[in-house]
């Protein structure tokens, strides 16, 4: 198996460089944010800490390419870095500390693209996660002080703390039914949003999470740190990996009764 070290250290760099981007203008009184045609807030932070990722793959990547929610696509080839540069923008303009930067790698084989390095670092809450294909997740402020992360090992629908964003998503997509049944079914539900139910997951103290659109800036380094945990990434289809515009996580014993509730579509 390929030795990602190198890049993995090269993502804890650029999560470094972003979250000093990002917290240097957390909460500023003079914080300018615009609304993008998808009627989603974007900040100036969002697009400086995005800029600064990219300008530093251009010098130690040359030859990858780079995806990024706010400037798009960049080059091309079988590796690709994947960034969303503050990933819960509402809650970082309203200075809510639960927002993170997402940073993962992606390489091309023969099923396709796959996520092979992920960083998810949320330093107004002082935490970070990251993960590299075969060499397991782990949590803690560096590579030189972390915890490995294992999912847990619930295995009924009864006891499953379950962990999502919102109910408009999944009544706009016509799903609320199922959404609701899953919710009466399992112990405990939580709607923490964003990147974070997803480390949860990873970390063992929730062990379903799902959202039914995102993007693949949303879900790759998410993707990676879940399965490198124990658990499993898949879209709301059972398809694996991110690219299914939408997500479901789970600890692996009840991924598929969570998609028997969330995969099909109800009335609206």
């Amino acid at each position: 198996m390929p030795d990602y070290h190198d890049d993995l250290r090269l993502a804890h760099v650029l999560a470094d460089a972003a979250d000093a981007a990002t917290m240097e203008r957390f909460k500023a009184l003079d914080l300018k944010v615009e609304t993008k045609p998808d009627m989603t807030p974007v900040s100036e932070a969002d697009k400086a800490a995005e800029e600064l990722v990219r300008s530093s793959l251009q010098r130690a990547r040359p030859r990858d390419a780079v995806l990024g929610e706010e400037f798009g696509t960049e080059g091309s080839g079988p590796r690709r870095w994947v960034i969303d540069p503050i990933d819960g923008t509402k809650n970082y303009v309203r200075g809510v500390p639960v927002w993170a930067t997402l940073i993962a790698l992606m390489e091309r084989g023969e099923g396709g693209d796959r996520p092979v390095v992920g960083v998810v670092s949320a330093p107004a809450l002082h935490r970070r996660w990251w993960a590299a294909l075969g060499s397991g997740a782990y949590t803690g402020r560096s590579l030189s002080s972390a915890s490995r992360m294992q999912v847990s090992r619930v295995a009924r629908l009864r006891d499953a703390s379950f962990a999502y964003s919102s109910l408009s998503g999944w009544e706009e997509r016509g799903r609320l039914g199922g959404f609701l049944d899953l919710t009466r079914t399992v112990w405990r539900t939580r709607a923490y949003g964003d990147f974070w139910p997803y480390m949860m997951v990873a970390e063992g103290s929730v062990d379903l999470c799902a959202e039914p659109e995102l993007s693949l800036w949303d879900m790759a380094a998410n993707a990676i740190i879940v399965q490198e945990a124990g658990g499993t990434f898949t879209g709301l289809d059972g398809r694996p990996g991110p690219h299914s515009g939408d997500a479901a996580a789970s600890n692996g014993l009840l991924h598929q009764e969570m998609l028997a509730y969330l995969g099909g579509r109800t009335a609206r």
